[in-house]
C-alpha cells in the first residue's frame, strides 16, 4: 500500500465529508495551525519531566485532534464531530490548580528559561495563531460551535502557566521582558 494517493496533486484536499476544497482554503489554514499546535505540544511533552504534566499535555494534543475534526467536517456531517464544551471547564480547572502554587509575573516575560518552558511558550504562540484562524472561520459562519474559540483561548492561558511551572521546576527565574 502506498502512502500517497496523488489526489492532492491538483491543489485540492478531501475533508471529513463529501467534496474537496483548495489547499489554501481558510478552513485548511485553521486545520494546519491546529496541527502545528499539536506538533509543538509534542515537542513540549518530550521536554516535560513530570508524568502528571506530560499527561496534561497529551490530553491537550488529543483535544486538538478532536477540535481539528470538527473544523474539517463538512456541514452535512458536522454533528458527528461536535467538540465537547466540557473540555473548556477542564482547562480552567488545570490552569487554576497549577497557578495557585506560582508567583505570577506582573509584566511580560521572555521565553527560554528552561527547555520545557521554551517549548511550551512556542506551543502557546502557535495556539494563538490557530485561535485567530478559528475565529476567522467563526466570523465567516463556517463553524458554529463557540466552544472551539473558548477552548483555544483558555489553552493559551494553561500553556503560559505550564511554562512558568516548568521554569520553576528547573530552578530558573523567569526572565522579564523589561530590564
Amino acid at each position: 500500500m502506498s502512502l500517497y494517493t496523488r489526489k492532492g496533486d491538483d491543489g485540492t484536499t478531501g475533508r471529513l465529508g463529501e467534496g474537496r476544497i483548495p489547499k489554501y482554503d481558510d478552513r485548511l489554514e485553521a486545520i494546519g495551525a491546529l496541527d502545528e499546535s499539536s506538533a509543538a505540544l509534542g515537542v513540549a511533552r518530550s521536554a516535560v519531566q513530570d508524568p502528571n504534566r506530560k499527561e496534561i499535555v497529551l490530553a491537550l494534543q488529543r483535544d486538538l485532534y478532536r477540535l481539528m475534526a470538527e473544523v474539517a467536517a463538512s456541514p452535512e456531517n458536522a454533528g458527528e464531530f461536535h467538540f465537547d464544551s466540557g473540555r473548556v471547564e477542564w482547562l480552567e480547572q488545570q490552569t487554576d490548580g497549577l497557578s495557585q502554587v506560582l508567583g505570577m509575573p506582573k509584566e511580560f516575560i521572555v521565553p527560554g528559561d528552561s527547555m520545557a518552558g521554551a517549548a511550551l511558550a512556542l506551543a502557546r504562540a502557535i495556539v494563538r495563531r490557530a485561535e485567530r484562524r478559528v475565529a476567522h472561520l467563526a466570523d465567516q459562519r463556517l463553524i458554529v460551535n463557540p466552544a472551539l474559540q473558548r477552548y483555544l483561548n483558555r489553552l493559551s492561558s494553561l500553556l503560559f502557566v505550564l511554562e512558568l511551572t516548568e521554569n520553576q521546576v528547573a530552578g530558573t527565574t523567569t526572565t522579564l521582558a523589561k530590564e
